[in-house]
C-alpha cells in the first residue's frame, strides 16, 4: 500500500509540475511581444490544453489537420449548421473533433486556447470573456509566423496586395531559384502555409498577403513588410477607421521588422512612414528624385524619372526598367511593382525584374480580359472589393466602360466611386445590397450615364450584353465584397466568365 501510495505521489507531482509549466508558457505568450515560442513548446501545449477552432473556413480545415497530427485535444465551432457543413461535419467528428455550430456557436468557450478565423472579431464578448478567464486568443497565421524557420515577406494595404504579392513572389522565385532556394506564397492569396512548414528551411521565403483581419492580433511582424496605400475599407468590420489603421500598422510595428515600405502619394501610409522610427522605403510614381522624400538615415526611396524605375539606396541610384516594359495598363501597377522592388532590394536583379514585367499578364480576376464577342471586350476584375480599386480600374482603360457594381456592404462612403463612375462609365449595372446606396451617390454625384438596377447576378451580365455596342467595353468591377451572393471574389468572378464564355456570336 505504501509504495502504490509513493507512486501515487511521484505520479501526481508530474502532472502539477507540467501543468504549472504549461500555464507560463500561456501566460508568457499572451504578454510576449516577440511571441516567439517554437514547435517544441506548442506542441507541449498542445498536449496538455485543450485547443477550439472558430470559423471552418479555407485557413482554418488545414489548421485543424495540423494540429490533430500533434495531439491536440479540439473542439471546432461554427455558425452553419450541422447540414450546411454536411460532410465536413462528419469528417471532424469521425476523428474526434468536438463541434459546436448554429447560433450559439460562441457559448461557453472553455477551451485554453483560441483559434480564430480572420473573419471572427477578437471584440466578441464571447471570446473577450474567455480571454478574461485565460484563454490564448491566436490563429492560424500568427502560429505560421511563430513556427516559420523561412525569413516571411508581408504585403498589406487597402488595395493592390494580391498583385503586389504575386509580382514579389515571381522576383524571388526567378532570383533564388539560381541558388537553389525556394520561394512560398499564401496568405490571404493562394493556399494556407501552415500545412508546408515542414518544407520550409530558413534559406527559403515565405512571401504573404495580410488583411486587416489577420493582423489584428498580430504580435510578430514579417522580416520586410508593405503597406500599399490605405483609404476606408471593412468598416462594418473595424469601428472605424483608425481601427482599421492601426490594424494595418501590427505588420511592420513588432520584431523582427527590419525594414517597411510605405506609400508616399497616399496621406495616411505617408504619415505612417515618417512615424517609423525603423528604416523605411517609400515609393512614389510622382517623386522623380531621392531629394524629394524626407529621408532619414537609412531610408531608400523608390521612384520614376524619364520614364525608368530607380531605386535609392542612400549610396547610389540604380536603374530598374522602363515603365513601358510593364503589360499590366494603369498607375496602380505601375506602383505594385514599385512596392515589390522596393521589398526585394538587395535580393532580385534589375534584369529579373524586367523579365517579369516583360512577360506577366496579371493575376486572375483582376482587369482580366475574358472575352471579345461582338466587339465588345469583358473584362473580370472581380477582386475589385473597394471604390478605390474600381476607381483605379477605370482608369486603367483608355475608354469608358459598361460597369457591373454591387456586394455586400462593408460600411465605406460610396460618394469616392460614384465620382469615379461619373468620369469613366458610360453605364452602371447595379445590384445585391449595396445597390440602393451606391445609386443615391450616382445621383448626389449627378450622373448623367445610364444607371440599371437588377436582382440576379446573370441579369446584371446579361443586360450589359444588351446595351453593349460593338466596340464598348464591358467591366465587372464590383467595389464591394462579395458575401451577399457569393463566397468570395473567386466565385464570383468565374461565374463572370462562365456566363460571358457561354454568350453566342450574333447574326
Amino acid at each position: 500500500m505504501s509504495l502504490f501510495f509513493n507512486f501515487y505521489l511521484i505520479f501526481i507531482t508530474i502532472v502539477l509540475q507540467l501543468f504549472k509549466k504549461s500555464s507560463i508558457i500561456v501566460r508568457n505568450v499572451k504578454q510576449s511581444e516577440d511571441f516567439d515560442l517554437k514547435l517544441t513548446e506548442w506542441q507541449e501545449l498542445f498536449l496538455q490544453k485543450k485547443c477550439t477552432v472558430i470559423g471552418l473556413g479555407v485557413s482554418n480545415l488545414p489548421l485543424i489537420d495540423f494540429l490533430l497530427a500533434r495531439g491536440a485535444g479540439l473542439s471546432a465551432r461554427d455558425r452553419k449548421s450541422r447540414a450546411e457543413l454536411a460532410e465536413v461535419a462528419k469528417r471532424l467528428e469521425s476523428r474526434g473533433v468536438e463541434l459546436i455550430l448554429g447560433e450559439g456557436y460562441l457559448d461557453r468557450i472553455d477551451e485554453d486556447i483560441i483559434f480564430r478565423s480572420p473573419g471572427v472579431h477578437p471584440a466578441s464578448p464571447a471570446i473577450e470573456e474567455a480571454v478574461k478567464r485565460g484563454a490564448l486568443l491566436t490563429s492560424e497565421m500568427e502560429l505560421f509566423f511563430d513556427l516559420s524557420p523561412a525569413p516571411v515577406i508581408g504585403v498589406s494595404g487597402s488595395d493592390g496586395k494580391t498583385t503586389t504579392t504575386t509580382l514579389t513572389y515571381m522576383m524571388l522565385r526567378e532570383e533564388l531559384a539560381k541558388e537553389g532556394r525556394r520561394v512560398f506564397v499564401g496568405g490571404n492569396i493562394g493556399e494556407p502555409l501552415l500545412p508546408r512548414l515542414d518544407e520550409m528551411n530558413e534559406r527559403d521565403l515565405a512571401v504573404v498577403e495580410l488583411s486587416s483581419f489577420q493582423l489584428y492580433t498580430m504580435r510578430r511582424s514579417p522580416w520586410r513588410a508593405a503597406v500599399t496605400n490605405l483609404s476606408p475599407n471593412h468598416l462594418n468590420w473595424h469601428v472605424d477607421m483608425d481601427d482599421y489603421v492601426n490594424a494595418k500598422t501590427n505588420i511592420y510595428r513588432h520584431a523582427p521588422c527590419e525594414r517597411a515600405v510605405f506609400n508616399a502619394e497616399n496621406d495616411v501610409t505617408a504619415t505612417l512612414g515618417r512615424a517609423h522610427t525603423g528604416a523605411v522605403t517609400y515609393f512614389s510614381s510622382v517623386k522623380s528624385s531621392a531629394d524629394e522624400f524626407a529621408l532619414k538615415s537609412g531610408d531608400r526611396a523608390v521612384y520614376v524619372r524619364d520614364g525608368v524605375i530607380r531605386l535609392w539606396d542612400g549610396v547610389r541610384e540604380t536603374d530598374y526598367f522602363a515603365v513601358s516594359d510593364i503589360r499590366l495598363p494603369g498607375k496602380h501597377n505601375l506602383e505594385n511593382y514599385m512596392t515589390a522592388i522596393a521589398l526585394t532590394d538587395g535580393m532580385v536583379s534589375p534584369e529579373t525584374a524586367k523579365g517579369i514585367a516583360q512577360s506577366f499578364g496579371g493575376v486572375e480576376h483582376r482587369l482580366e480580359l475574358v472575352r471579345t464577342v461582338d466587339g465588345v471586350r469583358y473584362y473580370n476584375s472581380s477582386i475589385d472589393s473597394s471604390p478605390t480599386r474600381t476607381a483605379a480600374a477605370l482608369s486603367a482603360l483608355t475608354e469608358k466602360a459598361i460597369v457591373i457594381c454591387g456586394g455586400s456592404d462593408k460600411g465605406v462612403d460610396f460618394m469616392p466611386l460614384a465620382e469615379a463612375l461619373c468620369a469613366r462609365a458610360k453605364a452602371v449595372i447595379l445590384l445585391g445590397e449595396t445597390r440602393e446606396k451606391i445609386d443615391l451617390a450616382l445621383r448626389h454625384a449627378g450622373a448623367k450615364m445610364p444607371i440599371y438596377r437588377v436582382d440576379r447576378f446573370d441579369d446584371a451580365v446579361r443586360t450589359a450584353r444588351e446595351i453593349a455596342e460593338m466596340g464598348d467595353t464591358v467591366l465587372l468591377s464590383p467595389a464591394c465584397a462579395s458575401f451577399d451572393m457569393f463566397r468570395n471574389f473567386a466565385e464570383r468572378g468565374e461565374t463572370f466568365k462562365r456566363i460571358v464564355c457561354a454568350f453566342e456570336e450574333k447574326e
